[in-house]
């Protein structure tokens, strides 16, 4: 069996992986000279734990599946991956309501370990934070994804693979025999193709000619760093309570695997599929993100969450505003610019945000729709799953 994947990012790669152990001859088509190059390289590193997500959905299941084969592949090959632990926090009382949700959905999920704290108990394990009650999950970990793809990729070369770096996909024609798939200056025939292509999910879809009912409206995530001493104001992991009608969780607090402690990201529209600064437009991608109904549809609904995040995007007090509410000794001179990230967030025709992970089966073609978080976290799960219940022989 013959098998091309699309995309070198950790779930490209995991299911890669997955296929070459079982005896397929693997094929990875990557169009950045490195593997990682994009959303696996430029997230925070959190390791969830499940506490978040729809009960019965794919996210819960196979981010709570996921979390335990991580964790064991992490160990196996002495990769770093460190239990730093999360404080969901309700800073308000109106939030409270809110923040019970989130830890009936952590128990109904299995997640262990999960405690609801008062003012006092919060900050036993977070001395600095600051609020009216947390949920306290002590698992949810850190680690390098970035550091973990490479692996993967290793072992998929160990395991007879290829992994084909600088080979942009130009070209899919699917026939009865198989798929055929030109990229970067080869041509490859294979029995089944699985697109990972996270960013590129749509022009992977668009060449294999099946656009389907939803379509990745990027969204980019700016982070600042706390400088110096304050770093230490932050042991482990400090969220805010969710607003349940997005899939975003709100600007954080993030200790790295590094030591490094990152505030963010928060959720403002990308100019390009690859826009991480406002600098960075693509009218090509512009035009066809525009065009899509569902991007008219959410902004006409969410246009007011919209401005506000531009806002915070643009000044750094606003931005710096929803760190200090759960850190005040934070100061805005303690945090510093760094980096982001872009999500490829689905977005359905009437304008949803698709929340679930979505997985496409167009004949030989098999096509991974929505992926974000934690999907990395989940990432050798839906590995799994894909082997499992995607028909992979004739």
């Amino acid at each position: 069996m013959r098998i091309g994947i699309v995309g070198a990012g950790i779930l490209g790669l995991a299911v890669a992986r997955r296929m070459a152990r079982e005896g397929a001859e693997v094929t990875v088509l990557e169009k950045e000279p490195r593997v990682a190059a994009h959303q696996t390289g430029h997230n925070s590193g959190v390791v969830h734990a499940g506490i978040y997500y729809q009960p019965g959905s794919l996210k819960a299941t196979l981010c709570r599946e996921g979390v335990a084969m991580l964790r064991a592949y992490c160990a196996e090959h002495g990769l770093p991956y460190e239990e730093a632990g999360k404080l969901v926090v309700a800073s308000t009382r109106a939030e409270l309501p809110g923040l019970r949700r989130i830890a009936e959905r952590a128990r109904e999920n299995g997640v262990p370990g999960v405690a609801e704290l008062d003012a006092i108990g919060l900050r036993e394990i977070e001395p600095y934070a600051a609020g009216v009650a947390a949920v306290h999950s002590p698992h949810t970990a850190i680690t390098d994804f970035a550091a973990v793809a490479r692996r993967l990729a290793a072992d998929v070369a160990e395991a007879g693979g290829s992994v084909r770096l600088s080979h942009p996909v130009r070209a899919i024609r699917q026939t009865a025999d198989g798929v055929l798939v030109a990229a970067g200056r080869e041509r490859f025939t294979f029995d089944r193709l699985i697109s990972c292509a996270g960013l590129g999910t749509d022009r992977v879809a668009e060449l294999a000619g099946a656009d389907g009912d939803v379509r990745i409206v990027p969204f980019r995530g700016e982070y600042y760093r706390l400088a110096g001493p304050a770093a230490g104001l932050v042991r482990g992991l400090i969220y805010p309570v969710p607003d349940p009608r997005y899939p975003f969780l709100g600007v954080h607090l993030t200790r790295r695997i590094d030591g490094e402690v990152l505030a963010g990201p928060n959720a403002v529209p990308a100019l390009a599929l690859e826009g991480y600064s406002w600098g960075r437009v693509s009218p090509r991608d512009l035009r066809a993100i525009l065009s899509w109904p569902g991007t008219g549809k959410m902004a006409a609904e969410h246009w007011r969450t919209g401005v506000r995040e531009v806002y915070g995007s643009l000044v750094k007090r606003a931005f710096t505003a929803a760190a200090l509410r759960y850190v005040p000794a934070l100061t805005p001179a303690d945090l510093v610019r760094a980096g982001s990230g872009v999500r490829a967030q689905a977005v359905t025709r009437d304008g949803r945000l698709l929340d679930d992970f979505a997985i496409d089966v167009r004949g030989r073609i098999v096509l991974v729709r929505n992926a974000p978080s934690p999907a990395a976290t989940s990432s050798l799960a839906i590995a799994r799953h894909i082997a499992l219940t995607v028909p992979l022989a004739f």
